[in-house]
Order: structure tokens, then C-alpha cells, then sequence
């Protein structure tokens, strides 16, 4: 995401991590507690949210400072991704480490062969946003065998036993939260019901979609059902509905298509349940190729551009999930590891193997609402000139 923190400020956290890291919170690990929602139940692939909390835990055994720390990356398919690969050069930097940090542009088998050389490499810690979180069983073997602790950074590793940690994001509150905005979006802006709405959900790939996409449905489904809320296409299921790649030129074609297909004769298009920021701005631009008006449209990451679009009345909302916030996160387990210290823990996250202990963090909401008043001093409003005008304008 987001020129919120731009490259600038970016570098100016490296001298503020250090006390970040030492002083965000008095628990070993770092941040300040928080309550998770629940996610449903799900396949045995599926992560989801336990209940009950973990105690704080041991992980791995300590090892001398300066030691180097892998991390890899999916593909930048957001702006938040490259911006995690920054923070954590600065973060590990500024709290004493080296590090190394690779994405994965190419996909899984890349992915693969990177974990593999870092492991050769002899990392300490292993953390890991997976490009495919199934597809990484042999590395996390290969890890564990040789003592390197695995922290899963964003999106959960599945279907394997060999992970210590997980940090993101409480992923079914965001699902929830793009479902109860876009209800909120069409009563303010489309008039009475029903409403004709589509829904898109992530790559399938990502362990993140499916709670993104369930728990929104939580909240749409019930209006579906009565009638609040209708689907022309009729594509509603996950399978129908996901961006494989997280790719926006297939979440255009896809929209292109629904619009040629289900909305011409005067059928108009009120809302539609977009999973992040790219794949709205692609919704958007598809529905205005089509002759349309703005529909009410969700997403996340809170990226500049989407800032500007929420300021200036096209994009209905986003989320945002502020990457150094989940970065500090993992660099002071990584601190506590180093130093044979407890993490402290408010999850647990179910991998298909077993309930991994978890930190979640609480996303926030950005609506035109809040756009002057949600994000931090020196954030996005403060860095696009539609979201500055917009604020002046409020006084």
C-alpha cells in the first residue's frame, strides 16, 4: 500500500524501530493486545480461529546477535507487499540483524528454491508470506530439520505441522467489515432495495481468500436470501467469484464480461464486494467503460490511489492494514526468539495440521466519512492532492 508512509518516512523508521521494538508494549512480543473475531468453520485447509489464547510460548533457542534473518515474499501484487520487503530491511537493520529478503515473482517453484537457499544459507528465523501456502510442505521440513523457526507473515502456511508462529491481520473482521460496508454504501447511495450486486473474492492460492470471502458472506447472504440483495450473474459461490493471482486485469475481464452479459437494457449495477484495492480500481474502471455510475465498491490496502478515490466520492471504502505495524510485529518475536524470551500470543489460528499460535491485529476502516481523521499524521491525505483538497474542504 500506501505513500501513507512514503520511501522517506519509510527510512525514518529505521531510527524509530529501535524503540518501537524495545518499548511498543510491554509483552515480549510487542504490540498492544487485541481481540479477534471468529472465522467459520471451514475445510481442514482453511485456517481458522480458535477461541481459546495460547500462553506465552518459547520458540526455537537462542542465537548470537547479528545472526541473518530470511524473508520471503509472494508476488508485488500490492503495494503493501513491497512495502512489508522495505520495512523489514529497515526493522531488522535497526534492531541489529541482517536479513534477507526475496519475492517470489515468478510463483511457487521460485519460492521454493529461495526458502531452500536461505535454509542453506543457515537463516536463524525463516519468515515466510507464501505465495501458496500448501505448496511449501518440503522446505518447512527441510527448516525444521535444521532448527530454523518459521514464522508465517500474513498468510497462513497450511496442511503442515512444521510452522512456530503466525502473524497478520484478523482476516474473517475484514471480510466482515467489506460486507457490512457495502450494505451500508447501497442504503446511503443507491436508493431503496433490492440492489443488484456481484462479488469478487481472492486468488484462490492465498489462505487469506477464504476467510475474506466467507465471513463477508456472512453478512451478504442473509440479503441474498430475502431479497435485499440480488445477483444477476447468479455467481456467488468461491469458486465463481475468485481473482486468481490477485491479478486486476483478470478481475477487468471478468467485470467486463458480467457487464456485457448482465446489465445492459437499462439494468444498472448498485454495489459490488471487491476483496482489495487493485481489483476495485479495475471493477470501477470496467463499470465506467460500461457507460455506468459508480457502484458501491469495497477493498483493502488502503493504496494511495484508492485514498484519492475515496476522497473524491468513487471508491465506497477500503481497509487499512498498515504493513509496519505487522512487520514490528514479527522483527520482536524475532528479538524474543534471539534472546530465549516468551512470545505473547491472542490466537489461534488452525492450519489443516494443528492450531498455530497467532498474533492478530485490528484493521481499520477508511470511508470519505474518515479519510481526514482514520490514517496518521503525515498519511495518505497528507500525500495526494484529491485527498488534501478534500479535507480542506472540511475544514
Amino acid at each position: 500500500m500506501k505513500s501513507k508512509k512514503t520511501v522517506t518516512a519509510l527510512f525514518g523508521l529505521g531510527a524509530a524501530c529501535a524503540l518501537l521494538l524495545a518499548g511498543c508494549s510491554s509483552s515480549p512480543s510487542g504490540s498492544a493486545s487485541t481481540t479477534p473475531a471468529s472465522t467459520p468453520t471451514s475445510a481442514t485447509s482453511t485456517p481458522s480461529a480458535s477461541s481459546s489464547t495460547p500462553p506465552p510460548a518459547t520458540i526455537g533457542t537462542p542465537f548470537a546477535a547479528g545472526a541473518t534473518i530470511g524473508i520471503s515474499l509472494p508476488q508485488k501484487t500490492s503495494t503493501n507487499w513491497v512495502q512489508a520487503g522495505q520495512y523489514f530491511t529497515t526493522g531488522f537493520q535497526a534492531a541489529g540483524f541482517q536479513s534477507v529478503v526475496e519475492f517470489a515473482d515468478s510463483g511457487v517453484t521460485e519460492q521454493q528454491q529461495q526458502i531452500e537457499a536461505m535454509i542453506q544459507q543457515g537463516v536463524k528465523v525463516l519468515v515466510i508470506g507464501a505465495v501458496d501456502g500448501s505448496q511449501l510442505g518440503t522446505q518447512l521440513a527441510d527448516a525444521k530439520s535444521a532448527g530454523i523457526p518459521v514464522i508465517a507473515y500474513d498468510r497462513m502456511l497450511t496442511n503442515t505441522p512444521d510452522i512456530d508462529a503466525y502473524v497478520s491481520f484478523d482476516n474473517c473482521q475484514i471480510g466482515n467489515m467489506q460486507g457490512q460496508a457495502l450494505l451500508r454504501g447501497l442504503a446511503a447511495s443507491q436508493g431503496s432495495s433490492p440492489w443488484n450486486i456481484e462479488v469478487f473474492s481472492g486468488s484462490p492460492d492465498d489462505s487469506n481468500s477464504t476467510p475474506f470471502y466467507q465471513c463477508a458472506m456472512q453478512v451478504l447472504q442473509p440479503k441474498i436470501d430475502d431479497g435485499t440483495l440480488k445477483v444477476p450473474s447468479g455467481q456467488t459461490s468461491q469458486q465463481q467469484t475468485a481473482t486468481q493471482g490477485w491479478l486486476a486485469s483478470n478481475a477487468q475481464t471478468r467485470m467486463d464480461s458480467l457487464m456485457s452479459g448482465y446489465y445492459g437494457n437499462g439494468t444498472k449495477i448498485n454495489g459490488v464486494l471487491s476483496p482489495n484495492d487493485p481489483l476495485a480500481r479495475a471493477i470501477l474502471a470496467s463499470v465506467e467503460a460500461a457507460g455506468q455510475a459508480d457502484p458501491v465498491v469495497t477493498g483493502m490496502d488502503a493504496e494511495d490511489l484508492t485514498i484519492q478515490s475515496i476522497a473524491a466520492g468513487q471508491q465506497y471504502q477500503t481497509i487499512d492494514k498498515d504493513p509496519t505495524l505487522d512487520t514490528t510485529e514479527v522483527i520482536q518475536m524475532v528479538q524474543a526468539i534471539q534472546q530465549g524470551q516468551p512470545i505473547t500470543f491472542n490466537a489461534y489460528q488452525n492450519n489443516g495440521d494443528h492450531d498455530v499460535p497467532s498474533y492478530l491485529l485490528t484493521p481499520i476502516e477508511v470511508t470519505q466519512a474518515n479519510v481526514c481523521t482514520a490514517l496518521p499524521a503525515g498519511s495518505d491525505a497528507a500525500n495526494t492532492a484529491a485527498a488534501t483538497d478534500f479535507c480542506k474542504s472540511q475544514g
